[in-house]
C-alpha cells in the first residue's frame, strides 16, 4: 500500500471511530447551513479551534513568532495597517498616513475612540510606546526588538497630539508602512510593554484593543476568548462594523494531526489548524472548507549554513539545488493549492521574479557538480572526498507538518545523487535548538509584509539575523542588501531586489522547494465569512454560524 493510500485511509478511519479521549463537545455544537440563512450573517454562537499547542510563550517581540501565537494574538490585538491577502495596504488603526522626505518621515492618524481592552485609550502616546518597543525593545529586561521592523535607520517616535504620530528615519524607510501590517507588530498596552519579560509571556497580561479578550485559560489546553461588546474599529476593507458575531472561541490544544481533523469532521468541533494536504480532496467533497491561503514572504526552502560541512562548499550546494525534483514533490506529497517556487520569496510578492533555471531539477548537472569538485561514489553510492562522506543531518520543520514527507523524498531524491541525508524529526519544543545549532540546511518558514525587510535577515549586518552564516564576509551580498533596505523609490528598489535574487540562488545560499501554504485551515460548513490577510491568518471577527 503506497503511503498517500494509507494516509487516507487512516483519516476515513477516524472520521467513524474516535477514541473517547479525543471527543471534544464544542460551545456551540455544529450547526447545519440552510439555504435561508447561508448568505445572511448572524450574532451569536461558539465555535471551538483545534491547534497543535503553545508551546513558546507570549512575548510578540520574539525574532521566530509561531503560527500558533500568531492565530490567537490575531483575534485579541490591533495593527495600525492591514494587509490583504493580495499584499494591499488598508487603514486600521491608522486611518491615514503620509509618506514625506523621500520616506524618511512618516505621519500616522490615528481613529478617534480607540480603546485597550482595559479601558486606557488607544492613543499617540500609546502607539509611540509600541513604536519605540518594536524598533528597540528592551534588552535590559531580555525583550528584543521585532526582527523585521526598520530598526537600524529608526530614529524617533512622538506625539504630536493626540491622535497624530510622527515618525522619522536616518534614510529612506519604503517598507515602514507595510512593516505595520506585519504580525509581529501587535499593537499592546503600555502597561504590558513595560512588564518585565517573564510576566510578558503571560497571557493574562496581554491587554490589546482587539474584537476579543481573553475570557480564561489553561495553558497547554485551552484558551477561551469572548467577544468584545464596544468594539467598533476593525479595517474597512473586512466590510464589517460593530462587534464580532462570534460569542466565544476556545483554542483547543490537540497535538495529534488525525485526531483534529476527525474530530471537526465528525462535528464535535469546528475549525482545526493543518491537515494532510492530501486529505484536503476528500474533505471538500464533503462540503467542508479547507483554506490554503498563500503568505507574503519566503517559500518553503532551506537556509544554507556556508560555513558547516558539507555545505560550506558552493559546488555541493549547487548539486543540492539541482538535485531535489520540486514537481515529484509538489504532486507526491501536495495538491494543485501548491505552486511551483520560482525564487526564494513568494510568488505574491510584488517584487518576486522568475529564477527558477538557478535551481531547476536536473541529476545529470548536480551529478557533474559533484564530479567536478572532486566527490567520488564510494562502495555503497554515497560520495567521498578527503575521507569524509557527502552527508548531513536535515530536520523537518513542524510548524509545517507535511515538510516531513517531504524531506523523506528529497533524502530519496539526493541519495540518487550520491548524497547521504539523515532525517532527525523534532516536535516544535525542539526546533529552536535545532536552528541554534546552525545545521548546514535549516528549513525556513517566514512572512514578512515588504520585500525590503529581507535586508534585516540575510547577514549580519546592523545586528540582521545572518541566515548563511555569513556575517559580513560576502560584500556584494551585503551591498545588495544595504541597496533594498535604503532605496528611496520603489522602482529602483525592484530592481534591486531582482539582483538580490539571482545572485542569492546562483551562490546557492538558499534552495527553494515550493510556494508555502503554511497555515491550512480545515472548517465546518457551518462557519461562514472567515477571511484571510496576507499573513495567512484566520480572521474571526467577521466569521459567523449558520442556524
Amino acid at each position: 500500500m503506497n503511503t498517500t493510500e494509507f494516509r487516507r485511509r487512516v483519516f476515513l478511519a477516524g472520521i467513524t471511530a474516535i477514541t473517547g479521549s479525543a471527543v471534544l463537545t464544542a460551545c456551540g455544537g455544529p450547526a447545519a447551513s440552510t439555504s435561508s440563512d447561508a448568505g445572511t450573517p448572524v450574532d451569536g454562537g461558539n465555535i471551538t479551534f483545534l491547534i497543535q499547542g503553545y508551546d513558546t510563550g507570549w512575548v510578540s517581540s520574539k525574532t521566530s513568532i509561531s503560527s500558533y501565537e500568531g492565530n490567537l494574538w490575531g483575534q485579541i490585538t490591533d495593527k495600525l495597517v492591514y494587509v490583504d491577502d493580495k499584499g494591499q495596504l488598508n487603514p486600521w488603526v491608522a486611518e491615514s498616513w503620509e509618506e514625506l522626505n523621500g520616506a524618511k518621515d512618516f505621519v500616522l492618524h490615528l481613529k478617534d475612540g480607540v480603546t485597550f481592552s482595559d479601558g486606557t485609550p488607544l492613543d499617540a502616546a500609546a502607539v509611540v510606546a509600541n513604536l519605540n518597543a518594536w524598533a528597540k525593545g528592551a534588552p535590559d529586561r531580555g525583550i528584543s526588538k521585532v526582527g523585521l521592523f526598520p530598526s537600524s535607520n529608526f530614529v524617533s517616535a512622538e506625539a504630536a497630539d493626540a491622535r497624530t504620530v510622527k515618525v522619522s528615519f536616518s534614510s529612506p524607510a519604503l517598507g515602514f508602512i507595510a512593516t505595520l501590517a506585519y504580525h509581529g507588530c501587535i499593537l499592546l498596552s503600555p502597561k504590558t510593554l513595560a512588564l518585565p519579560l517573564d510576566a510578558q509571556a503571560d497571557l493574562a497580561q496581554e491587554i490589546g484593543s482587539g474584537p476579543f479578550v481573553l475570557k480564561s485559560w489553561k495553558q497547554g489546553d485551552s484558551y477561551v476568548l469572548e467577544k468584545r461588546k464596544d468594539y467598533n474599529w476593525g479595517p474597512a476593507a473586512l466590510g464589517h462594523t460593530g462587534p464580532a458575531r462570534l460569542d466565544t472561541i476556545t483554542y483547543k490544544v490537540i497535538k495529534d494531526t488525525s485526531v483534529r481533523t476527525s474530530t471537526v469532521a465528525s462535528g464535535q468541533a469546528e475549525v482545526a489548524f493543518n491537515v494532510e494536504p492530501q486529505e484536503i480532496e476528500s474533505l471538500k467533497a464533503q462540503g467542508f472548507t479547507v483554506g490554503t491561503p498563500k503568505y507574503l514572504g519566503f517559500v518553503d526552502g532551506f537556509q544554507v549554513n556556508t560555513q558547516a560541512f558539507p555545505t560550506n562548499d558552493p559546488s555541493v550546494r549547487q548539486a543540492i539545488q539541482h538535485g531535489i525534483d520540486r514537481e515529484e514533490i509538489r504532486k507526491t506529497v501536495y495538491t494543485e493549492d501548491w505552486d511551483a517556487a520560482t525564487t526564494f520569496i513568494q510568488g505574491n510578492v510584488p517584487e518576486a521574479g522568475d529564477y527558477s533555471s538557478a535551481f531547476a531539477f536536473d541529476a545529470d548537472k548536480a551529478k557533474k557538480l559533484l564530479d567536478d569538485a572532486g566527490w567520488k561514489p564510494g562502495p555503497d553510492g554515497f560520495r567521498i572526498k578527503d575521507g569524509k562522506v557527502l552527508e548531513f543531518p536535515l530536520t523537518p520543520n513542524p510548524y509545517v507538518p507535511s515538510t516531513k514527507a517531504e524531506d523523506e523524498l528529497i533524502a530519496q531524491q539526493l541519495e540518487r545523487i550520491g548524497i547521504k541525508v539523515n532525517l532527525k524529526v523534532v516536535d516544535v519544543a525542539g526546533y529552536a535548538a535545532i536552528q541554534a545549532s546552525r545545521p548546514p540546511l535549516f528549513q525556513t518558514s517566514r512572512s514578512f509584509v515588504d520585500v525590503g525587510t529581507v535586508a534585516g535577515v540575510l547577514t549580519s549586518q546592523n545586528n540582521g539575523e545572518n541566515w548563511f552564516n555569513l556575517g559580513t564576509g560576502d560584500q556584494k551580498l551585503n551591498d545588495l542588501s544595504t541597496a533594498i533596505a535604503s532605496a528611496s523609490d520603489r522602482a529602483s528598489r525592484e530592481t534591486i531586489a531582482g539582483e538580490l535574487q539571482q545572485y542569492v540562488l546562483e551562490q546557492g545560499y538558499f534552495i527553494p522547494l515550493n510556494q508555502l501554504v503554511q497555515r491550512l485551515y480545515l472548517i465546518s460548513p457551518s462557519v461562514k465569512g472567515v477571511q484571510y490577510n496576507g499573513l495567512a491568518y484566520a480572521n474571526f471577527y467577521t466569521a459567523w454560524l449558520a442556524k
